[in-house]
């Protein structure tokens, strides 16, 4: 396992491209935008500078990254000797198995697929795919540098050793995994969709403030982040997705809050937009 291929260079697809280099793979990361990945470049440079200078990382370390890591907008390119590709787009059944299918074309045959989805399932992914026992999700969590965490989600016919495979990349990337065996949204993003939905809720309600429900869930449940502050880093428009496929399979408790789908009809997204529950401007 040398070569990693990520694909989506989105906020998770970046985090992953940067923590797999700096773990000592090889590693492409691809997106069909030239700007997006001109964006995930800048930005990891300036990670790699600042980690520097606040000597979370060494020169040596940053010089490493550099040298692993690669950037293209094609496909083929990315994943035709790839060990293992992670693909990190947006929570969209349709598009992540028509990228699946694509990927096909130009992987090898040993290749393991991996989805970075937070809800959706590995085994319907997987099904598209003419390798489904070499499917698996790998959820990261953001930041992905900082994170401690990799759930490994199982499809119905996901391997044996396909699983300790991608324990293993976790084992290096210096995360600690748990297996869940697939239901949707799993173990986290089950949890998390229904403490910020209700979060949504009281503020609607006029229960308390922005900032005083975050306030409370900090200082009075240990939370690292509040629900409201969590989902603007999120993205509004993700946290919508992943509600509405939680509502869709799993009921009446996951349906989305009126103020979420509110801000996102108006373009309130949280941090990429500069505006979500709070103002980033």
């Amino acid at each position: 396992m040398n070569q990693i291929a990520v694909i989506g260079s989105g906020t998770m697809g970046r985090g992953i491209a940067y923590t797999a280099a700096l773990s000592g793979y090889q590693v492409a990361l691809q997106d069909i935008s030239p700007e997006a990945v001109k964006k995930a470049k800048d930005y990891i440079g300036s990670l790699l500078n600042q980690s520097v200078e606040k000597g979370y990382i060494k020169s040596e370390q940053r010089d490493l990254v550099n040298q692993n890591l690669k950037y293209t907008t094609g496909l083929q390119e990315a994943v035709e000797r790839a060990d293992l590709v992670i693909e990190a787009i947006i929570e969209d059944m349709d598009l992540k198995i028509e990228t699946f299918k694509r990927i096909e074309q130009y992987a090898p045959v040993h290749v393991i697929l991996a989805t970075n989805t937070s809800t959706m399932s590995p085994t319907e992914i997987g099904a598209s795919t003419k390798r489904p026992e070499q499917f698996v999700a790998m959820h990261f969590f953001n930041p992905v540098h900082r994170m401690k965490l990799i759930e490994i989600i199982r499809g119905m016919d996901t391997s044996d050793d396909t699983v300790e495979v991608v324990r293993t990349v976790a084992e290096k990337m210096k995360k600690e995994t748990v297996e869940i065996n697939e239901f949707p949204g799993f173990v986290t993003s089950r949890m998390n969709c229904l403490i910020g939905n209700e979060a949504m809720n009281m503020l609607m309600e006029g229960v308390a403030s922005v900032e005083d429900i975050d306030k409370a869930l900090k200082l009075g449940l240990n939370h690292p982040m509040g629900p409201l502050e969590l989902a603007d880093l999120v993205g509004l428009d993700s946290r919508l997705r992943n509600m509405e496929y939680l509502y869709h399979n799993l009921g009446e408790k996951y349906r989305p809050s009126p103020l979420l789908v509110k801000y996102v009809k108006s373009g309130r997204l949280g941090r990429k937009s500069g505006k979500g529950f709070y103002n980033y401007q």
